[in-house]
């Protein structure tokens, strides 16, 4: 079996750490009260960011076969996402941090980018444009 892509290993080593974390993070929000308040901005946040965990690890499976610039966007912007909207979410209910309140939609539209750029990568296959 031949090696698989570098861009292919970032993507499923990223998606599998991402699905890692949303578990422990998780079980510990069970045991946090100050979490366990704050359930349905947290919950969304779980589910999002495991989503895309999912999504992470099915465009590395693609980019172990085709080669395509729209499924390395759509891994970068999962990964934007994750960071803009799941995290700044995590941030706010934990810390109490609010800076970056205003990259969450931001983070919402990195994700639905990813997506297309999924469909785009899928659709295109190997080809350049």
């Amino acid at each position: 079996m031949p090696a698989l892509p570098i861009s292919a290993r970032v993507f499923l080593v990223l998606g599998a750490c991402s699905a890692a974390s949303s578990v422990a993070l998780s079980a510990a929000a069970a045991h946090m009260p100050a979490l366990q308040a704050a359930s349905a901005s947290l919950n969304m946040a779980l589910a999002q960011q495991q989503l895309h965990a999912v999504g992470l690890l099915a465009v590395g499976l693609l980019l172990a076969r085709l080669q395509s610039v729209w499924l390395t966007v759509a891994g970068v912007l999962m990964l934007l996402g994750t960071v803009l909207f799941c995290l700044n979410l995590y941030a706010r209910l934990i810390w109490g941090w609010d800076a970056a309140r205003i990259a969450v939609p931001w983070g919402g539209s990195a994700f639905i980018l990813s997506w297309l750029s999924l469909a785009l990568g899928a659709w295109l296959g190997n080809r350049r444009h």
